[in-house]
């Protein structure tokens, strides 16, 4: 049996409900949270702030940190690609696993150019991400994926039919044919859309009844699956260390 840890640590920056855009970051107390759970498997959003012009460092500071703190971790990293039009938020997706890594991919997940206004302006969005790795659990492979898509119900009020992204996540899973898990921030209000075209592709996710976001009460943050493996249990944890909470799921492989 495995433990898999979701979460969207939104750069460190803590939640405060009064002024929620403008509480402290601490990554610390971030660190302090992924730890508490021990979980084999780690997977996260928004690791990195987004900076002035979407300027990247290298090393990025954030994962940086959480590698030393993970100690016993081996751990996988992707900014997207560089665009001045970011919006500062958080970017940057990670894996970390207690068993090694290996054959890391990074897939761009284009966005739609859909006009929407922030601030005043007239924007376009940047693209998201898909990371992928493999590792071995007591002797059994596992395909690990990790993605945080494009809040579309956020642009407007029927860009959420837009999937795109989806389609090219999906392929990815109906492409790897062993045991697969999928993780992340899918950012789809009407979750049961998103729920129904991952079952078409063979995926469950672990839960659709606890809300994982602050700001709205979505479920946001999903944990899917492959038939080659069974949910033992879950669970969603509330934090002050994110505007998403922890979701946490153990597996078993299925003979």
């Amino acid at each position: 049996m495995f433990k898999v840890l979701q979460f969207n640590m939104q750069f460190g920056q803590m939640w405060d409900d009064a002024y929620p855009d403008h509480a402290p970051v601490n990554l610390d107390l971030t660190i302090a949270e992924i730890r508490s759970h021990n979980a084999d498997i780690v997977l996260l959003q928004e690791v990195e702030q987004v900076t002035p012009l979407g300027v990247q460092h290298n090393p990025p500071p954030n994962y940086t940190k959480l590698r030393a703190a993970l100690s016993g971790y081996d751990g996988y990293f992707s900014w997207r690609k560089i665009d001045p039009r970011e919006l500062p938020f958080g970017v940057g997706l990670a894996i970390f696993s207690k068993t090694p890594l290996r054959d890391t991919l990074s897939h761009d997940l284009p966005s739609p150019a859909i006009e929407f206004e922030f601030h005043g302006q007239k924007r376009t969005p940047t693209d998201r991400l898909l990371l992928g790795a493999n590792t071995t659990l007591a002797g059994r492979d596992l395909r690990i994926f990790n993605t945080h898509l494009l809040a579309f119900f956020m642009l407007s009020p029927t860009a959420e039919e837009e999937d795109g992204q989806r389609k090219i996540v999906v392929e990815q899973l109906r492409a790897s044919k062993g045991p697969t898990l999928l993780g992340g921030d899918f950012n789809v209000s009407k979750h049961e859309s998103l729920v129904r075209q991952f079952a078409d592709a063979g995926y469950k996710t672990v839960q659709t009844e606890k809300v994982t976001w602050r700001r709205r009460p979505f479920v946001l943050d999903h944990i899917f699956y492959s038939r080659h493996l069974r949910p033992v249990r879950h669970d969603v944890k509330p934090t002050p260390a994110s505007d998403h909470h922890i979701l946490v799921a153990e597996f078993e492989f299925v003979d």
